[in-house]
């Protein structure tokens, strides 16, 4: 049965129109990926369908009764709010009749007549029978479920205002699981998880008795959670079944067909084009009607034909290969019994890592272990105890999770500039490589997205002469198609990395060394991360 249908939505914005005649559905039970590149307008088609923005034409319809969940509305809560507080809030019906069956219970102690107290136990026993088909019984309970499994127990008696922008989607999403509305929309919703916590979400969703539209750029969480792709490009979504290693094969597949559909009819209006000309011309030589007739009849013919528009076999991407002009050393690092403190709290202790030059090294753990410390540490960013021994003529090529570093005026242009020594023309040649085209180059660092600030940053860093990548999250606010330019450039690369990922396909293609830290210290194994999760 259809749960939610949009059909032949339009919408723009500030006279760019973000899609037309856009038309989708999702049925009862759907779980269904939502792709595209950034920008493409995947966003905006959900807060349409939850009705926080409106089509500027088009229809979208729920199912009577039925509900719609968004993950990007993260509660607002006043300032003594705890997290267990706003987890509870997501029960306020339950709660209201809890409160009732207490008031009641409190009358019943009072003296009364048979007839009043019968009349209060038939409402007592209705409102019992409602709070537990309401599931008031469970809720604590699964309160607790959604705070083991995002990892909130340690800050459940926290004020929410108190907590880290990551910890408060994480409560958004936990709030959103617990309402358990019909269709549940989720944007994104591996960001600020771990691996850990991605894993059990994945379970979860598995298990979900409603409908999931989930947004993400995360292809190995797509290739567990979903059986349905929905492809939003150039402004027109097109439905592909399976998960998203089919979709990617079939999209191949179906544009190489397309390829070839469109080829063929350019052979036939090319020979109707030549068969028009010659009949014109032999009709002006002969002084023949007949003839022009023809030619006219099949012009009308050609201007009827619905043409088979070009499909784009390659979209503009990124092109990204890193420079090494020197190597390092045979030994690249080393790390003996190294750790550090970020202020009071020792973070690392005892950590031993040992990398070659040319090795590639995952490094994983959950939030919190220190894995972003360990190369803030390795850069000299922070004091540490221990041994911290860098090969000879290692060059770091360092990626923060915070993407470039910038004064309050610096432009996109200016900042390559400050990282990599040419001139401005150079310069505009070199960033139109990594999408910064015409005026993207005066933007603000300050205004950039996610993506556009990853994007500078490796564009600073490609085209400096590094042997050593230290990768912080590379991944984070990259689309696909980025993420693929990515990680053939890291694939391709001779010298050595070492990189903190949550990105389990990454993952898996990249790095055949992990280096897993947890309390402090490093376990190590050979093989994908798969392989090493498997092992521990």
């Amino acid at each position: 049965m259809i749960l939610c249908s949009a059909n032949s939505l339009s919408k723009s914005f500030g006279g760019h129109a973000v899609f037309n005649n856009l038309s989708m559905e999702v049925h009862d039970g759907d779980r269904i990926g939502l792709v595209g590149r950034n920008g493409t307008g995947k966003s905006t088609l959900f807060k349409l369908l939850t009705g926080a923005e409106h089509p500027d034409e088009g229809e979208i319809h729920l199912k009577k009764g039925a509900a719609a969940g968004y993950l990007e509305q993260v509660p607002v809560q006043t300032a003594h709010a705890t997290v267990y507080d706003v987890f509870m809030k997501s029960f306020s019906e339950q709660r209201e009749i809890q409160e009732k069956i207490h008031a009641l219970t409190e009358k019943m102690k009072s003296d009364c007549d048979e007839k009043q107290l019968q009349k209060w136990l038939n409402q007592l026993y209705s409102l019992q029978e409602a709070y537990e088909e309401m599931g008031g019984y469970s809720i604590e309970s699964k309160i607790n479920g959604i705070l083991k499994g995002l990892g909130l127990e340690e800050i459940q008696d926290h004020t929410f205002t108190s907590i880290s922008g990551g910890e408060k989607t994480k409560v958004g999403l936990g709030c959103l699981l617990l309402q358990e509305p019909d269709l549940l929309l989720l944007d994104e919703p591996t960001n600020h998880l771990d691996l850990r916590t991605m894993e059990w979400l994945e379970e979860y969703l598995l298990k979900y008795k409603g409908a999931v539209v989930a947004i993400s750029h995360d292809r190995y969480f797509l290739d567990r959670t979903v059986n349905k792709i929905y492809d939003l490009e150039d402004g027109q979504l097109t439905l592909y079944h399976g998960n998203y290693t089919a979709f990617s094969e079939e999209k191949e597949k179906r544009l190489l067909a397309e390829f070839a559909q469109y080829q063929e009819q350019q052979k036939q209006i090319k020979k109707m084009q030549e068969a028009i000309k010659r009949l014109r011309e032999w009709a002006v030589r002969g002084d023949n009607g007949d003839l022009h007739r023809r030619a006219r009849s099949m012009e009308r013919a050609l201007e009827r034909m619905h043409k088979i528009k070009r499909p784009t076999l390659q979209r503009r991407k990124a092109e990204m290969a890193f420079q090494m002009k020197d190597r390092s050393g045979k030994d690249a690092l080393a790390l003996i019994d190294m750790g550090t403190a970020v202020g009071e709290r020792e973070v690392l202790k005892q950590v031993d890592l040992f990398i070659r030059f040319g090795e590639k090294v995952a490094i994983v753990g959950n939030n919190g272990t220190g894995k972003s410390t360990l190369l803030k540490a390795i850069m000299g960013e922070h004091e540490t105890t221990g041994l911290v021994e860098v090969g000879s003529s290692v060059k770091f090529g360092y990626l923060s999770q915070s993407g470039i570093s910038y004064q309050p005026e610096d432009t996109v242009l200016s900042a390559f500039r400050d990282a990599v020594a040419v001139d401005d023309g150079t310069a505009r040649h070199l960033l139109a490589k990594f999408l910064f085209y015409g005026q993207d180059v005066f933007k603000k660092v300050k205004d950039l997205s996610g993506g556009e600030n990853t994007r500078l940053r490796f564009a600073q860093l490609v085209h400096q002469d590094v042997n050593f990548l230290l990768l912080d999250e590379p991944t984070n606010h990259l689309d696909i198609d980025s993420r693929e330019v990515l990680e053939d450039a890291i694939e391709e690369y001779a010298g050595t990395v070492a990189a903190v990922s949550h990105d389990r396909y990454f993952l898996n293609k990249l790095f055949n060394r992990v280096a897993w830290l947890n309390d402090g210290k490093i376990d190590e194994y050979l093989g994908t991360y798969d392989q090493a999760r498997e092992q521990r």
